[in-house]
């Protein structure tokens, strides 16, 4: 992967032998971030430098799949002292909010001990007074062996995360410990960075490939059967103005592959069907459609499985955008209406992850309709189609899912957007986990 393609895709484990390891790809680092350890006086003894992807030397390093981490060691001493190891260790875990965080990355590597020889090629029982440099490369895995509910399992390398009032967070670090003789307190020198693996959809079909490429009205699943996934067909049935009842056919269908990269659109299309002409105009009014995309976070041991305790304290749902949609052209005739709509979804979005104790799922909910005039019955509650998809960190190879929706629906995705922010910026259910990142 090359240096530009993983910073555009930036938005705002204990490897088990054998394992496939990330290719070391060759990084143009953006930024060199600085920690140190001082002494009383104010001097720099211990020194951590980390080159990275970060944009700038105050933020945390960031690292995308295939980069190998790079940086050095510097220990300025100002009198002699005997240590028994220098050593750099990159770890990663997953911590619930109220418990201790479980590593499942640990790579240690060894910069000095007494058996081994200097930067300059010395052998030395113990460091003199001076300055020592010791540069190191360190490569992350692809995959790891985790165990999952009682059976070792191969997972990728998860993303970072972390969020404000979030349930649960992974954490990646890079710690320097001076390990020191028997009875004396080994010091640590320690920074987080963030890691971002690269995941994207596959390609959809030639004739959306054609339509995002030539920016030319999209296809739907009549005239592009590959190109569409159709839900199940559901029933509304309700009454109209309290007069008489109807009931209309309905038919949601979602471009495919039912993955899409954060900073896209996902493209809809539904269709209306039935006898009552005023029954499909209520309906089929923009406004009174309510499709959400929803995020789920779950953690816990059972955070792998589909049937992920959706009715237990370790489940988090979230509301993440709502669709929008608008006439398809030439598309509707007596007993049919067709609408053409798009869930825009966010580079800030989390791409989704399956990890032990730690998951991130979207799925897509159809809700009972808020048309004036139209009461459904029976009562529903819950949504009528529920259909899983997936977020990726990454555009589709020479393809970006632009939005189609006119200025005045895009406006709706706007206020929406605005709404949700400020739910989450009021969400104070849980308390506040220090740390930086992105996935």
């Amino acid at each position: 992967m090359n240096h530009t393609e993983c910073d555009n895709e930036l938005p705002g484990y204990t490897p088990r032998a054998g394992s496939s390891m990330a290719p070391l790809g060759a990084l143009t680092p953006s930024s060199e971030r600085i920690t140190s350890l001082e002494n009383s006086k104010g001097h720099k003894w211990l020194v951590l430098s980390v080159k990275s992807r970060a944009p700038t030397s105050e933020s945390w390093p960031v690292f995308c799949a295939g980069d190998l981490i790079t940086g050095s060691v510097t220990l300025d001493i100002l009198k002699s002292e005997s240590s028994k190891a220098i050593v750099v260790t990159v770890t990663a875990m997953t911590t619930l909010i109220g418990q201790e965080g479980q590593n499942f990355l640990v790579i240690e590597k060894e910069l000095w001990t007494p058996a081994m020889a200097l930067p300059d090629g010395s052998m030395v029982p113990k460091l003199e007074k001076g300055q020592y440099t010791w540069p190191f490369e360190i490569a992350l895995p692809n995959e790891i062996e985790v165990l999952d509910r009682r059976e070792k399992k191969i997972f990728s390398l998860p993303p970072s995360f972390t969020e404000r009032a979030s349930p649960a967070y992974i954490n990646y670090k890079i710690t320097v410990t001076i390990k020191r003789p028997a009875l004396r307190v080994n010091q640590n020198l320690t920074s987080e960075f963030v890691y971002v693996p690269i995941t994207r959809p596959e390609l959809p079909s030639p004739m959306l490939q054609k339509a995002f490429k030539e920016n030319i009205p999209l296809v739907g699943p009549e005239g592009d059967p590959e190109g569409w996934y159709i839900l199940p067909s559901v029933t509304v049935t309700g009454t109209l103005f309290g007069a008489k009842s109807g009931n209309v056919n309905l038919n949601l269908a979602l471009a495919k592959p039912l993955n899409y990269a954060r900073g896209s659109a996902m493209p809809l299309w539904l269709t209306f069907a039935g006898t009552d002409e005023q029954a499909l105009d209520l309906l089929a009014n923009h406004q009174a459609i309510r499709i959400f995309l929803k995020r789920s976070l779950a953690t816990g041991s059972d955070a792998t499985s589909d049937r992920a305790g959706k009715h237990t304290d370790n489940f988090f749902v979230s509301t993440m955008a709502r669709a929008v949609f608008w006439p398809a052209r030439d598309a509707s005739t007596t007993g049919k209406r067709v609408l053409q709509g798009e869930v825009n979804l966010k580079k800030t979005f989390k791409q989704s992850v399956l990890f032990p104790r730690f998951s991130v799922r979207y799925h897509l909910e159809v809700h009972p309709f808020d048309a004036a005039g139209f009461v459904q019955a029976p009562h529903v509650s819950g949504p009528l189609l529920t259909q899983p998809v997936n977020v990726s960190s990454s555009h589709a190879t020479g393809i970006v899912m632009r939005s189609f929706a006119p200025p005045e629906y895009a406006e709706e995705i706007q206020n929406f957007d605005n709404s949700v922010g400020l739910l989450e910026n009021g969400n104070q259910r849980f308390y506040s986990h220090a740390g930086h990142g992105v996935s």
